[in-house]
């Protein structure tokens, strides 16, 4: 009976099976005879036993001629010639067929003795024989590597939970839980699956081999095992295994050093919330919104009264985004909230933005920049006072009657930082009671939409003369400006100060 009716793809029938475990039955003690025997031919050739080695090559070569004529007339195709293997195609790997192994050349690692090719690792063998566990477990410690052995699928799952190893060699064809059966459970569970397994299979199990492979088998080992294809296998297996787990133990302090950053940013962006100050309501009723653009921006504001009469407003926005950006935003705030600013008086607004060019030069700041817009209300007369430096100019809405008059506050100036001898004007104007001032950032209005078309201050102008008395003005625009968005997201900080005066 060839064995190609059994790797046809078809299920096996009951007589096709009861010869494939005649088959194993006959191999089982042929395979155990060479393995003890190229392992006694190992210890010989150590201790310059030449006859010695001569009579255990002649018993296994007998070993291995039985074992042809077992797949020559009880089933199966013809061993390939060494050097020559056929090549079964499962899926995107190739398994290639191993005939009976012949002895390696004098001189060959196989040939150095029990103490060549030191390896290390953990080994669990998987295997219902428990001469081939002992004939394998041998060979593996011969070689440096721990092992520990099961005599089938079940009591290699319950080794596998109790302790770590870093290869399955796994037999194919097993009581209880076989060898696909046992496979299918590591790799379903989160804990075992990136163990690499090989599978020990011989020749007329393809088949399942071919399974096993396609299930996620690293490898395959037929019997009787070749020394040097053994060892081969299993230390490219382990070197995998070793550069899986450096790269898993990498993946993992990357992640950790993720989280401890993305903590710190937390932390970062929760000071900066707090230089913002609370919602007023009298005698300057003053909110305002922020949105970053990251989990850092560089847009603060801040207002507070300089005495009885004045009232001082100010938003900046630092150039660029991150840690640098928003450490500058917050070294700037603290300058002007807490009047630390050598020669100015805060009173007087372009006396502030010049003291603030010269504290804070681009060169000193690893290249960076802000605008910035600064006002001063005086409550009795009803008078603003500001400067800007390269910052968008402020709407004020006027109500006049059913008519809202909505109006921009232009100043010039250059931004804070860029050149050392810049100078600032004082606008000064009187508002109308009652009256709106909405200051802003350019990230509240240049957004792209996904068009590829701009908004720009003229929307804002034209919102705010619809919407300018709703309590939630600051919101709906950004809302708004979320819709025009679509799926995409905000390039700039987004920062909208708004006063009733």
């Amino acid at each position: 009976m060839s064995d190609s009716t059994m790797n046809s793809g078809s299920s096996p029938t009951p007589e096709e099976l009861q010869w494939a475990h005649v088959r194993h039955d006959l191999r089982t003690p042929l395979n155990q005879i060479i393995g003890y025997g190229e392992m006694l031919e190992e210890d010989a050739q150590a201790a310059g036993q030449d006859a010695v080695v001569s009579d255990l090559q002649k018993i296994q070569q007998a070993a291995r001629r039985m074992l042809q004529l077992i797949q020559e007339h009880l089933g199966g195709a013809a061993p390939k010639p060494a050097g020559g293997p056929s090549t079964v195609s499962a899926g995107s790997k190739s398994v290639v067929p191993q005939s009976a192994p012949v002895s390696a050349p004098p001189g060959s690692d196989s040939d150095a003795g029990p103490g060549a090719g030191r390896m290390t690792g953990r080994i669990l063998v998987v295997d219902d024989n428990a001469p081939n566990r002992d004939v394998l477990s041998r060979r593996l410690e011969r070689r440096g590597l721990t092992t520990r052995l099961a005599e089938d699928g079940c009591v290699a799952l319950d080794c596998l939970a109790e302790e770590s190893f870093d290869l399955v060699l796994l037999d194919v064809m097993m009581p209880r839980k076989d060898g696909y059966e046992t496979l299918l459970a590591m790799k379903q569970d989160e804990s075992l699956r990136n163990i690499p397994v090989i599978m020990i299979s011989a020749l007329d199990e393809m088949d399942t081999v071919i399974r096993c492979i396609e299930a996620g088998a690293e490898d395959y080992l037929p019997k009787p095992f070749n020394p040097t294809l053994l060892r081969a296998r299993i230390n490219a297996c382990l070197e995998k295994k070793a550069l899986r787990d450096a790269e898993r133990l990498h993946v993992a302090e990357i992640e950790r050093t993720q989280q401890r950053l993305a903590r710190e940013l937390r932390d970062a962006e929760a000071y900066l919330r707090s230089l913002f100050p609370r919602p007023v309501q009298a005698p300057v009723a003053v909110d305002w919104f922020h949105q970053s653009c990251s989990e850092l921006g560089g847009d603060a504001l801040g207002y507070h009264w300089l005495d009885d009469e004045h009232f001082a407003l100010y938003l900046l926005d630092v150039c660029g985004h991150g840690v640098g950006s928003s450490l500058l935003s917050a070294a700037a705030i603290n300058v002007i909230r807490t009047g630390s600013l050598p020669g100015a008086n805060l009173r007087e607004p372009a006396e502030v933005l010049a003291a603030l060019n010269r504290m804070f030069p681009m060169e000193r700041q690893n290249g960076l920049y802000f605008t910035i817009w600064y006002g001063v209300w005086h409550a009795p007369t009803r008078t603003l006072k500001y400067s800007a430096a390269g910052h968008p100019p402020p709407l004020l809405a006027v109500p006049h009657g059913n008519r809202i008059e909505v109006k921009e506050l232009d100043a010039s100036g250059l931004m804070i930082g860029a050149f050392d001898d810049a100078d600032y004007d004082t606008v000064t104007c009187r508002i109308p009671e009652p009256s709106q001032l909405i200051i802003v950032t350019d990230g509240c209005f240049e957004i792209r939409r996904p068009d590829g078309s701009m908004m720009t201050g003229e929307d804002l102008h034209a919102f705010v003369q619809e919407a300018w008395a709703s309590p939630t003005l600051l919101e709906d625009w950004f809302h708004h400006c979320q819709d025009a968005l679509g799926n995409s997201s905000l390039d700039d900080d987004f920062t909208m100060l708004r006063v009733q005066l």
